[in-house]
Order: C-alpha cells, then structure tokens, then sequence
C-alpha cells in the first residue's frame, strides 16, 4: 500500500483570487500522490498534474519547472490523493482516469490523522473532498463552493453550537426496530445507543427548521431532517419516544 506522509497542503488567498479569475491560465496540481487509474501509467508520489483549458496536459514528478516559464496558477495539494472525479469508483468508468489528453475531472481528496491517537499507535485516517475541478475549472476549494471559499461559514460554528433547551424535538428518538436510539439532550448534546452499544456516538448537534445537524466527538458531521413526525437520519427513520 502507497503510503502518504500527513502534511498540510500551503494555501493562501492569492491562489485563491487567481483561481476566480484565471484568464485562461494553466494551473498545476503539485505534490500530490496522483492515482491515475492508467495501467500504463501508474500511480506516483510526490508527482504534478497539469492542466489547460478543459483538458489534462502532463502527470508526473518534475513538471513544477515549467509552472514560471507558463505562467501556471500553482496549487500545493501536499498530503493529498489527486485522482479522477468518477461518480461511481466501483464501476469502470471511460474517460474516469487521469490521462493526458483527457478531460480535467479531478477530485482532490485530503488527508488527515485523527485527534487522540494513542501514544505509539498508528495514526487512523481520514479524508475529505478539498478540491473538485471538472472541465479544467476549480468547482470546490476547502471543499465549498469557489465563490463561497475563503468566506466564514454560518452552517458550522467553531463553538458550542446554539441550542434551545425547550425544543420540542429535544428527547428519545428510536428507529422502528429499536436498534437506534438517540437521545437529544436539552444541553445541546447527544447520545446515540445502536443495539448493545449504549454510546456508538455522541457530541453535539443543532437545529435550524427542520434540518438537524450533528458534530461528534470523533469529529465527523452529520445530518438529519424532520418530516411527518419522524427524524430521518443516517438511512434510519426514528420516531419520538
């Protein structure tokens, strides 16, 4: 297995303003572990995608040379997986590689450790959508919408997220086995018991109308939705209890 150093990617609003308006401008994705899903061409560390127009124009080490000569746009996707933006990775897919001469759909996939790795152990990891480029254009960046990018977010509070204790969706929650069952507690914290583990998840959640979401303390993100007296959360419908 390909294994792929922890590092945080540089990024800064320059590249940030260059990429809304790139006046037709190559970009080049350096530093990357690049998965291909060319048999010829393999997978690479450390390696460059480079990109003009719609279309994918070189892969591999060494291309970050060119980036002053063509006055390339630079993106440092250190500590990421650069690989092509296919719906569906079970599935053969023609065009879903990254090849010269295709088109530039490319999904850029950072990594991170988890907090809280025990001393000695290996680091878990995670990874989440950081850049989608489809036709040679940056759709995503920090995994929000361009536009949106580099902008606060209102949707997911760096804090204790805004709670009200009298709620009334506050309380038991069960799914029609019994199997889930979350309990939404007035502090702004939740427990969530499935089968014979009476805390597979808890952290924190809020709600705004009728959209419910969760932060756990193993620090993923989730959602939920009320609807006709049921929470739908998860593929599971829950009713009050």
């Amino acid at each position: 297995m390909t294994s792929i150093p922890f590092t945080i990617p540089r990024r800064d609003n320059d590249i940030l303003r260059e990429l809304r308006a790139p006046q037709g401008r190559p970009l080049l994705l350096t530093g990357g572990t690049v998965v291909t899903g060319n048999e010829l061409l393999g997978d690479c560390q450390n390696a460059d995608v480079i990109i003009g127009g719609t279309v994918i124009v070189g892969i591999g080490p060494g291309l970050l040379t060119a980036a002053g000569d063509d006055n390339m746009i630079v993106v440092d996707c250190a500590g990421t997986l650069v690989l092509p933006a296919a719906t569906d990775f079970t599935t053969p897919h023609t065009g879903a590689t990254l090849t010269p001469g295709q088109s530039a759909d490319i999904a850029v996939l950072r990594l991170a450790d988890t907090p809280e790795t025990p001393a000695g152990a290996v680091p878990a990891r995670g990874s989440h959508l950081d850049l989608l480029i489809t036709g040679g254009q940056v759709r995503l960046w920090g995994g929000r919408p361009l536009d949106e990018a580099g902008t606060p977010t209102a949707a997911a509070p760096a804090s204790e997220p805004v709670y009200d204790p009298a709620h009334p969706f506050v309380g038991m929650w069960v799914d029609d086995h019994d199997f889930v069952r979350q309990e939404l507690l007035p502090d702004g914290r939740y427990e969530e018991a499935r089968g014979n583990r009476r805390s597979a998840y808890q952290g924190r959640y809020w709600i705004t109308g009728n959209r419910i979401d969760y932060l756990d303390d193993l620090g993923f993100w989730a959602f939920g939705e009320f609807h006709d007296g049921h929470l739908h959360h998860a593929g599971y419908r829950l009713t009050r209890r």
